[in-house]
């Protein structure tokens, strides 16, 4: 499906993509399944909380640093702002700003706006965020209830720009659209490619890097350097000015195939700005094929395997030493479908034998109408890995590590690490994008592993003393009893 710039909104990733968030098996089925138009989606007759499309797209908008949010929803769908305002101070802390909050309003829909409507309350919000923070631009984000009673929100927009001189944009992120937060992301990135994104007036030599947090801004600079390029980081920490231009790019890339697949594929469709749809730069094979995607778009593939070269043996000795200490040792991975299919294999490069593959959701193709890059890789694999898709049930997820026993999990999300943890299990959190970033970042995360291993004292005591709110009879039963036959 093409994506299309004209709608106010983007079509959610089980419509657009055909996503499932329901599904067990191994990687070779769902691939395989993926690949014929077979895939269907699994229902679960009983699930736990999780997370909301709207925290992903506000977590995007709310960090550019000249632009405010206006949340149109009841006071409670604001309040994973605090999370988000701890992240933004992070980001500001390794940047060495001075910490500022996030520039967000929340419209405060009560009871009675939902039978007589509330665009006056977002009328005046939009006008107060304006007022207070004088911002560049101005993103409104729905909410369940904003989208279920049907706030005119395009109208209430068509009026103010009469009177409020920057662009205001509508970010369609209702939780109850989509199982899949990461729906968010494309919402948050549609909002920015329909209003402030220009065609190009000239071309540059920047590269537009999305990701969240950027921790390894000044790796990425130096490397880029050497190809005579400058990378932009975005959205967070990014500045409306600089989105107004990313047309102008060489090319675009992602940490992250689920966040980059529809800006990238997007500022590709509409400009010509190379999307690099390789593997995430996490391990050897994922970082060479990232530089090797990068380097035949710009055209300088010999340098790109100059650079490869003396970085794999810089590091060779030293990886060699931290594979003889993994050896053998078995990982669960619990993650959003990227970045768990790229640290399954980071896992292997180490040494480590990875059990199971436990994502959040899975996309059986991106915006490019091809199979993600990093799925494909193991599907190509010599072994069948099993795996499972679930919208982080974590029932399913302590049910399996008690079954599995592995020596280690890794996961994205510390609302599942703690359980691990809780069960006696090693776990380590991968709460920065960069964690095993190109080749020291592999090195920096072997080294961690193995504290993680060789002192289990904390997972040890924890299990000892906790008294886990699953009963026996839950962990007796399959992990996966509540999954149901999919539909046809």
């Amino acid at each position: 499906m093409a994506i299309n710039l004209n709608h106010s909104e983007v079509p959610t990733r089980e419509n657009r993509l055909g996503s499932i968030t329901g599904y067990q098996g191994t990687i070779k089925d769902l691939v395989g399944q993926a690949a014929c138009g077979s895939l269907r989606n699994k229902e679960r007759c009983f699930s736990q909380a999780s997370a909301c499309s709207s925290g992903c797209a506000q977590g995007q908008l709310s960090r550019i640093v000249d632009a405010a949010v206006v949340n149109h929803g009841p006071v409670g769908c604001a309040a994973d702002t605090v999370g988000g305002n701890t992240v933004n101070k992070w980001g500001q802390h390794i940047r060495g700003w001075e910490h500022k909050n996030i520039r967000l309003i929340n419209t405060n829909m009560v009871e009675e706006d939902t039978v007589f409507g509330a665009v006056t309350k977002l009328r005046e919000a939009v006008q107060e965020a304006y007022k207070r923070f004088k911002p560049k631009a101005i993103f409104i984000t729905t909410s369940c209830v904003s989208g279920i009673i049907g706030e005119d929100i395009q109208s209430v927009i068509e009026e103010l720009q009469a009177e409020i001189p920057v662009p205001i944009g509508s970010v369609n992120c209702e939780g109850f659209r989509s199982k899949i937060w990461a729906t968010g992301f494309d919402a948050a990135f549609h909002a920015v490619l329909t209003t402030l994104v220009k065609p190009p007036v000239r071309k540059s030599n920047t590269v537009n890097v999305i990701n969240f947090n950027g921790s390894a801004r000044k790796q990425i600079t130096e490397m880029l350097a050497q190809f005579a390029l400058e990378p932009v980081f975005l959205l967070p920490y990014s500045s409306v000015e600089q989105l107004t231009r990313l047309s102008e790019a060489v090319a675009t890339v992602s940490i992250c195939g689920t966040l980059g697949s529809y800006i990238g594929n997007a500022l590709e469709q509409e400009y010509g700005v190379p999307y690099v749809k390789t593997l995430q730069p996490h391990g050897l094979a994922g970082m060479n094929s990232w530089l090797r995607g990068l380097g035949a778009v710009i055209g300088k593939e010999a340098a790109v395997e100059k650079y490869i070269r003396q970085q794999e043996e810089r590091i060779a000795p030293e990886l060699a030493i931290i594979r003889s200490q993994l050896q053998g040792y078995k990982a669960v991975v619990g993650m959003g479908p990227s970045f768990g299919q790229n640290y399954i294999r980071t896992l292997r490069e180490l040494g480590i034998d990875v059990i199971w593959g436990s994502t959040w959701h899975f996309d059986p193709q991106h915006d490019n109408g091809s199979c993600p890059a990093s799925a494909q890789y193991l599907f190509a694999g010599e072994d069948n890995l099993p795996v499972s898709v679930a919208d982080q049930q974590n029932f399913e997820v302590i049910n399996l590590l008690n079954r599995l026993q592995p020596d280690l999990y890794v996961a994205r999300h510390g609302g599942t690490t703690v359980w691990a943890t809780k069960l006696g299990i090693p776990s380590i959190m991968i709460n920065d994008e960069y964690t095993a970033y190109g080749y020291q970042g592999l090195i920096d995360f072997g080294y961690r592993i193995v504290d993680a291993l060789t002192n289990r004292s904390l997972a040890k005591n924890l299990a000892a003393r906790v008294k886990l709110p699953y009963t026996d009879w839950w962990l007796r039963q399959d992990s996966f009893a509540f999954l149901e036959e999919a539909s046809q």
